[in-house]
């Protein structure tokens, strides 16, 4: 039987040059806060074949390419990609941060380990 999972505020560890937080890494999902500053170049659009890659916006302006399309977003949106679509990220401004869900976990916290 699993347990539940906490993390409280500050908790988490801290990974990468920009130190995103990792919430939770459990055998169905991956979550992690990640925050970028204005001169982050974006993440191109890609594909994952076998995973959901979500995002709920906490601070800033952020772009996210769906469906061949760049929609300008605030804090409190919320988009959930599944697998097989194309989608990207960039920066709409200045800093901004992000709570970033991959289900299930297929390794995507350790590679931003390494």
């Amino acid at each position: 039987m699993e347990e539940p999972y906490f993390t409280r505020p500050g908790e988490g560890e801290r990974i990468g040059p920009r130190e995103h937080r990792v919430l939770g890494e459990l055998p169905d999902l991956e979550a992690i806060e990640i925050a970028y500053d204005a001169d982050f170049e974006g993440v191109d659009p890609h594909i994952h074949p076998d995973h959901t890659d979500s995002f709920y916006v906490l601070e800033g302006e952020v772009e996210f390419f769906l469906r061949g399309e760049w929609h300008r977003s605030g804090p409190g949106t919320f988009v959930s990609v599944p697998p097989n679509v194309e989608h990207g990220f960039r920066p709409a401004g200045g800093h901004f941060r992000l709570l970033n869900i991959h289900a299930p976990m297929v390794g995507f916290i350790d590679r931003l380990r390494h």
